[in-house]
């Protein structure tokens, strides 16, 4: 019985995830079919259809497992601890192909990842303006991320960590 935990199953939503991902790194969203994913899976179309609805289901779930993943590396976080950065910096570093599809799909723009510190912003900005603190730590971080990973993730993320600390010295 093909259940939804057995390894046979999860092991062909994985690759069908995988293949995902690699197609979108060479054509855009709406030209990936789902017979693309299962030629290059070597899976029947009935398997890709018993775990997804369609493409979009599929870009969907990707992202949903990219920002528990996300969260995952940032539940145990403690604020005083102060290396979030290069937490976060590895996670992306070691998942670049993830993350470039998460921008690529634009759910940066639709799902922003949450790992702004509202409490340590509401004592660093006296609780004026906090929305447009948040808005522009948001953007500017991921125009940062965006532009290492087109760059191929030259920078160590020791080094990533320490540009963030830099633009944010001081607070």
């Amino acid at each position: 019985m093909n259940t939804k935990n057995n390894k046979r199953r999860r092991e062909s939503v994985n690759k069908i995830e995988k293949a995902f991902v690699e197609l979108l790194q060479e054509r855009e969203l709406k030209d990936i079919t789902v017979s693309d994913i299962c030629k290059k899976t070597e899976l029947n179309r009935s398997t890709f259809y018993a775990n997804f609805l369609d493409i979009y289901d599929l870009a969907d779930k990707v992202r949903e497992s990219l920002v528990s993943d996300f969260a995952h590396v940032f539940s145990n976080y403690d604020n005083k601890d102060r290396n979030g950065a290069l937490k976060m910096f590895t996670h992306i570093y070691e998942n670049q192909l993830f993350y470039k599809t998460y921008f690529k799909l634009q759910y940066d723009e639709k799902h922003a990842i949450q790992i702004y510190d509202a409490n340590r912003a509401s004592t660093d900005f006296d609780n004026k303006n906090i929305k447009y603190h948040i808005e522009f730590f948001r953007n500017g971080l991921n125009a940062i991320i965006k532009l290492w990973l087109s760059g191929g993730c030259k920078e160590s993320p020791q080094e990533m960590a320490e540009v963030l600390k830099q633009e944010y010295k001081g607070r």
